[in-house]
This record gives C-alpha cells, structure tokens and sequence, in this order.
C-alpha cells in the first residue's frame, strides 16, 4: 500500500473518529465469574458463568464505544481472564485477555478492569482464554451496532442472536490430563450441541423424524427448555451467529428458507444466498433471513456436526411464525445436516466469501515478509503426543510476553532465539495423508515462538495442515485478508501463487485450513503489542498448535501494573522499574 493510501487513510479516520466522539460512551460492567451448576442439555454439571448466568451476559454498544468491565475471579482455585474475540485492542493491547501473553491471569478474589473501545460494528463474542475455560462454558456474545448516524449496507426488520457451542459432560480438567498423558487420550465427541447455551442429550424434539430416538419432555428445566425464536411473516430479520465450541464444525440451516451472508468476523461481504452455512469455531456471521413461507407452520433451527464424523445429535430450535403458538413443533423433518466428509461443499461455500465492493479494502499489492507455519501431530521422547508449528510445541511462560518485551526483562524470555519462518521443503504433506504418521518422530516444547515485526510491515502467512479434519487459525489484534486456498503442498510463486485473490480477498479474524491443504493470508503489521496466532479448536490449543507475534512492542503505551503483576514482571516493579512499564 502507498504512503499516499496510508496517509488518506489516517486523515479519513481521524476525522470519522472526531465526528462521532460525541456519541460515543463508556458502558460499565461489574461481572464476577463462578463455577455453579447448570444443565445446559438437561444433564446437570459445574459450569463456569458470570453473575450466575449461562452463557455469560450479552454485551452491546456501537461503535466507537468505550467497554468498561470490571472482573472479579470468583473461582476459588484457578485464575481467569477473558478474550474479546474479533475485537481489535488497538491501543490497548494488554486488554486483549490472553493469559502469560498480554497480561498475568487474574488470580482468585481478584478483580482486574478492562477497559478498550469497539472500533467498528460486527458481530463478535467473547470467552476464557485460561486452560480450557471456554469449554466450561466461559462465553458470551458481543455485538457492535453501527454509530449513531452510520447504516448497515443492508436492510432488515428484526434480529436474531445465535450463540452456537458443544457441550462435554466430561470436566475440562479431566479433559486437559488425558490429553496430557501417556498413553494420550483423545477428548472424544461432544454429548451435545447448544443453541443459545441450551441442548438436549439423550433426546430429540423431533423423534418422530428420527427413528428410535426418545422424544424430549415437553416440561423441563429451564436451562435447556427448547429454543423459540418469535419472529413475524413477511420480514427479514438478521441472524447474527457466533461459534465458541471446543472442537465441532457446524452447519446451521432454517427448513424452507434461504440465508443470505452479509458479515463475516465483523466485516461485510458481496452478499450471496445459500441454503445452510458452515461455521467454524471462532467463526462469526451475519445471514438474513426473509419470513415469506407458509405462515401456519413453525420451523426447525437445525444445527448439525460438519468435518467429522457426528457421533453428536443436531441441536434444533423452533422458528416460531407469530401467531402460531410456540409449543407447536414442526410438522416436517428437520433439514439434513450435509455429510460430514462433505468437504468439496464446504470448500464451495468457503470460496464464495468476498469483501464487499466499495467498502473492504485492497490487500497490499506485496509483502515484506513471508512466513510458513505447519502444524503438526507430533510424538516427544517418552510417548507424549503434542501438537507443534514448525515442529516446536507452544509452552506459555510465567511472565507474559507482553511486560516482558516492554520491560526489557530477557532474562524472562524462554530463549533468544528466533524461530524460523518455514518448515522446510523436506516435509512431505500428501504421504502424511497417504501414511497417517508424522514425518518428524519427536519435537520440542517450549516458549520460543515470538516473532518480531516492525511497524507496519506487511506479512504474508501461509499455514498448512497435516489434518484429516479441518483446522482453524485465529489472529488476535488484527483482521486479515484471506488470500486463497489450495490442497497438498504451496508451490511458490510459479504456481499457486499466481491463483491468489488480490483483487477482493474478505477481512477475517479467523480462517479454516482444510484437510491437507493450505490457506494463505497476509496482514499490516499496524497494532503495536503481542498477539497469538493460533488453532481455535480448545485441546488442540491446549496441547501446544500456536505461536507468538510480537509487533513494534516499543511504540506500546505505558502498561497497566495490574496486567503485569506476576513473574519476573511483577519483581521489576517491585525494584523500582515501574518507569519503565
């Protein structure tokens, strides 16, 4: 991008940001985070909710707004914080809730403030970014309306809120020390799906569609009674839809009606009309949704398991034409979830995502560095099984990275050394497929996984999957434009690079890496601060598939002491260093 573009660009939202200061506000929160019990598919089991809410409370603003949350750990034994996914910290990078990566975990009876600005509307969510906390059931939606005086650039009548997640009966701490053991073992498949932090296990709503299934009972808890969504004929409403779950890809479909994709992680898109959509963990989007059937009949929500093979039933709600009564379920069959292994079809719908014209910016025409990831299922001297990128397991420090790097404190810093940027060409991506077996036997696991970038350097990441399933990538403090994807192996400039999208690529916080195949995305390095980059999918994040971008760190504002108040950090402070934070 010219300095001519960088510099219009600047000019255009200093003063986008100056008009609508006025309007904007702060928004207070004063939440506390508890384990409690809760049967989110009639099962009940300790969750961990805000303000003994499950999920935790929706969040809204507009843009442009100030987000104040005031988090007290009610969790007796462990720390906290909290991820506000999709939501780009500019400036505030130490709000970005990753533990011993932006700040130190809040410890229990401890409160810490975040406090960062929405700077454009989408639909995002947050969750726990400590352990496997989101499993437990540590999320919530986030939604950003346009500023006062702005419009979407499409129009509807009503909204819909879908908040789509799996749900273990298995503890997630029982989860972390099978996948940390030797022999390894595997989490397995959800017992259910939920719609809305609501399911059904062991039952179905509409066992007379589906043979040999217990229909559910028609008086039940509260906490997972069935899902109504009230809506009006002849309107069209916006489904915003946001996936949290631990390990299920989904696909979502409404019986009788077609979905038109608008957003997609916060972002517009040239919209295009589908029958059902595929969403990935960490996904987002936005499809509207026109009332124009039968309005004597309700209709099923059907939300099924996508890229492996289900061995969890479909979560179903009920899209209630007023005024039908909402107790009156669907006469027809739920819509079938596409087969699992489907996945030229996802890939047909993945490829049909674009930015909008005229409003998602064009990528940079190059890039000044080039980096390759692969992740890999790797075996360690021992038997231990971790996941690694570029054959090195992600192990968190004690310090985060973040104070870390501000403070100068190398001695904190696991290792000097700079991790490499590829993987080599030796790796051979098509005989893991053909082989199921890794071709390096053992890897390492520690903390050196920082990469440093200057200011507003631009990046072209290439990540490759070794997977039978789909994988997802997710970068925190930044959107990025999704070039293209390819299967087996990325052969340079003389071949697949050629087949890149530069001319309408869509921004994304998050993008899926099919089975043996590879995505390409490239970003400016334009948000000071340390960011993961990492697989979304909760155990393999837990066992190790991440890396660390560290970017202009020294143009970061001074950081708060609460954010820093462990580790080697918190013994600067106490040496009198504070002038350095």
């Amino acid at each position: 991008m010219r300095l001519s573009s960088l510099l219009f660009l600047v000019c255009f939202f200093t003063v986008a940001m100056s008009q609508c200061a006025a309007a904007a506000k702060a928004r207070h929160f004063r939440w506390e985070v508890s384990n409690m019990f809760w049967s989110p598919d009639c099962e009940e089991k300790v969750v961990i909710g805000i303000n003994g809410q499950f999920p935790g409370p929706t969040i809204r603003a507009k843009a442009g707004d100030t987000i104040v949350v005031h988090l007290k750990n009610g969790l007796h034994t462990e720390g906290v914080v909290i991820h506000w996914h999709g939501i780009r910290q500019i400036g505030t990078p130490w709000a970005d809730g990753t533990a011993s990566i932006s700040q130190c975990a809040i410890n229990p009876e401890e409160t810490f403030t975040y406090r960062f600005v929405v700077d454009k509307p989408g639909t995002y969510f947050y969750h726990g970014h400590y352990g496997m906390q989101r499993a437990a059931g540590l999320y919530g939606s986030l939604i950003v309306d346009v500023a006062d005086g702005d419009e979407e650039p499409f129009k509807y009548d009503g909204e819909i809120n879908l908040l789509l997640s799996d749900w273990y009966h298995e503890s997630i701490y029982t989860q972390m020390v099978g996948l940390s053991s030797n022999p390894f073992r595997w989490i397995g498949e959800p017992q259910s799906l939920l719609i809305n932090g609501r399911g059904q296990f062991n039952c179905s709503l509409a066992a007379a569609h589906t043979p040999g299934a217990k229909q559910c009972a028609a008086a039940g808890n509260r906490h997972c009674a069935p899902v109504i969504l009230p809506v009006l004929p002849n309107k069209t409403y916006r489904l915003r839809v946001a996936s949290t779950t631990s390990l299920a890809s989904l696909n979502l479909a409404v019986g009788n009606h077609k979905l038109t994709v608008v957003e997609a992680d916060g972002n517009y898109v040239e919209p295009f009309a589908v029958d059902d959509i595929d969403i990935y963990s960490g996904d987002s989007y936005s499809v509207l949704l026109t009332t124009d059937q039968d309005t004597s009949a309700n209709y099923w929500v059907s939300v099924g398991v996508r890229g492996r093979q289900p061995r969890t039933a479909p979560a179903l709600a009920v899209l209630n034409y007023r005024p039908n009564r909402a107790s009156r379920l669907p006469a027809a069959a739920p819509p079938a979830t596409p087969a699992w292994d489907d996945f030229a079809r996802s890939k047909a719908f993945t490829y049909r995502i674009l930015g909008r014209a005229g409003v998602t910016p064009p990528p940079p025409a190059t890039s000044d560095r080039r980096i390759e990831l692969l992740n890999t299922q790797n075996r360690m001297g021992g038997g231990h099984v971790k996941w690694s990128i570029n054959n090195v397991s992600m192990v968190l420090p004690a310090t985060p990275y973040l104070g870390s790097l501000k403070m100068g404190l190398r001695s904190a810093l696991p290792s000097a050394a700079r991790p490499s940027d590829t993987f080599g060409r030796g790796y051979d991506v098509m005989r893991r497929r053909r082989t199921r077996t890794p071709r390096w036997a053992t890897t390492c696991t520690c903390s050196r996984t920082t990469r440093r970038w200057t200011w507003c350097s631009r990046t072209r990441t290439r990540w490759r999957g070794t997977s039978a399933r789909c994988t997802r990538g997710t970068l925190h403090g930044h959107d990025f434009w999704v070039l293209g994807y390819g299967d087996g192996a990325f052969r340079g400039d003389a071949g697949d690079a050629a087949a890149l999208n530069l001319r309408n690529p869509p921004l994304r916080n998050t993008a899926v890496i099919f089975p043996y195949g590879w995505t390409a995305i490239r970003f400016v390095a334009d948000n000071p601060g340390v960011w993961a980059f990492h697989c979304h999918i909760e155990p393999h994040l837990h066992m190790g598939m991440g890396v660390i971008f560290a970017e202009a760190v020294d143009r970061v504002s001074e950081l708060p002491k609460a954010a820093v108040s462990c580790g080697a950090t918190a013994t600067a402070l106490m040496a009198g260093a504070g002038g350095h934070v």
